[in-house]
C-alpha cells in the first residue's frame, strides 16, 4: 500500500476509499463557526431584578414607618372573637353554636345522610373500589349511631357522638380515607394496582 497522501476535495467514497480530515485549531468538525453577539444574563436581567427588591423593600419600610398597621386591640381573655371563615364554610349549614348534626330537624338530616350514603356506596361499588368503601361504612354507621342518640342519651358515647357537627363527620371520614388508602397503597398494592400481601414477593 502506498504511503503517499495527497490532499483534495473529492465526494466519491469508492474512487477515495482512504481519508484524512485535517482539523485546525478552534475548528471542530462539521460545525459552521460564526460569531454572534451575545448577551449576557447577569448584567441585563438580574441586576434589574435586584435593583427592583431592593426599591421595593425601601417603599415598604418607609410605609410601615410612616403608616401604622391596622391592629385590633389587646387580647382578651374573656372574650373570643369570630374568627373569618375559610372559602369553604359556606357551602356547609354550619352553625356558630357548634350543636349536632342530628339535633335540629331529624328526619330531613336522615334522609339526606341516607341517599348521600347509599349513592357514595353504589358509586364505590360500581368502580371496584372496594378498599375506599371500608372507611365510609364506618363512618356511616357511627352516623346512624349519632342519629338514634341525644345529648340525654344513657352513654357518654352515645352522648358523644350525637354532639358532633356536620364538619367533624366529613373531616373524620376524609381522614379515615387518607390513612386506609395510603396504607394500601404502600403495603398491598402489586403489578396493575392487583392485591398483593407484603410479605409474600
Amino acid at each position: 500500500m502506498s504511503k503517499d497522501f495527497t490532499a483534495g476535495m473529492d465526494s466519491n467514497a469508492r474512487k477515495s476509499p482512504v481519508r484524512i480530515a485535517f482539523i485546525t485549531r478552534r475548528t471542530s468538525a462539521q460545525v459552521k463557526v460564526s460569531d454572534e453577539e451575545q448577551l449576557q444574563t447577569y448584567p441585563e436581567m438580574l441586576l434589574r431584578a435586584i435593583v427592583a427588591i431592593e426599591v421595593l423593600a425601601i417603599v415598604l419600610v418607609w410605609i410601615s414607618l410612616l403608616f401604622n398597621a391596622p391592629l385590633e386591640g389587646l387580647a382578651d381573655p374573656s372574650h373570643t372573637p369570630n374568627p373569618a371563615k375559610a372559602p369553604w364554610i359556606p357551602y356547609f349549614n354550619i352553625n356558630v353554636e357548634a350543636e349536632g348534626l342530628f339535633l335540629k330537624d331529624r328526619a330531613r338530616r336522615l334522609r339526606i345522610f341516607y341517599v348521600v350514603a347509599i349513592l357514595l356506596s353504589l358509586f364505590l361499588l360500581v368502580f371496584d373500589v372496594y378498599v375506599a368503601l371500608g372507611p365510609t361504612l364506618i363512618v356511616s354507621a357511627f352516623m346512624m349511631l349519632a342519629a338514634q342518640s341525644s345529648p340525654d342519651s344513657g352513654t357518654p358515647f352515645r352522648r358523644y357522638l350525637a354532639s358532633k357537627p356536620l364538619s367533624y363527620w366529613i373531616m373524620t371520614w376524609f381522614l379515615l380515607e387518607l390513612v386506609v388508602l395510603t396504607t394500601v397503597g404502600t403495603f398491598f398494592r402489586g403489578p396493575g394496582w392487583s392485591w398483593v400481601w407484603p410479605w409474600r414477593s
